[in-house]
């Protein structure tokens, strides 16, 4: 039972370390995929993480969670429970998040708790949604603050790049 916990609690939190720093932080200064997907204003979120056939939100979903498939087979042998809790605690966590496009308020118990934790809850995310320079995490928020400094950092860099090119 304690090797499940710590395996889905492993997979939950590196995976989104990962997700987060690899992925989508790259994805907002070099790409174009993800903020297209997730933060035009002209996006209807309600199907956007449920019900989306689009090729391409399918296609950021897959790159965001790939960091958490493959660490669920390094974390199999440990736990394959766990790791199933884990990546079924993710997807919902994903369907979760994104309720505030229905108007679904959090339970103040729950984001008590949530914030206990650091669990991201749909009002946080939504804060991204609609500032794409803060609330990152998408599950644990404690990644938002090295998350705006790997943002910064990138952005210097990748400016950095375009002065050399011209």
């Amino acid at each position: 039972m304690i090797q499940a916990f710590i395996a889905a609690w492993l997979l939950l939190f590196l995976g989104d370390f990962l997700s987060t720093f690899c992925y989508h932080i790259p994805e907002h200064v070099f790409g174009k995929l993800h903020v297209q997907n997730h933060h035009s204003p002209h996006k209807n979120f309600r199907h956007y993480a449920v019900l989306s056939y689009n090729p391409k939100v399918l296609l950021d979903g897959i790159l965001g969670a790939l960091p958490y498939v493959v660490l669920a087979f390094i974390f199999w042998p440990l736990s394959g429970t766990g790791v199933v809790l884990g990546l079924l605690f993710g997807q919902f966590h994903v369907w979760w998040r994104h309720t505030t496009a229905l108007h679904w308020q959090t339970p103040k118990g729950i984001v008590f708790l949530c914030d206990l934790i650091g669990i991201t809850t749909p009002e946080r995310h939504w804060e991204h949604h609609k500032n794409m320079h803060k609330g990152f995490g998408d599950i644990f928020f404690v990644f938002d603050r090295p998350s705006r400094l790997w943002l910064r950092t990138l952005k210097r860099l990748r400016q950095g790049r375009r002065l050399l090119a011209a």
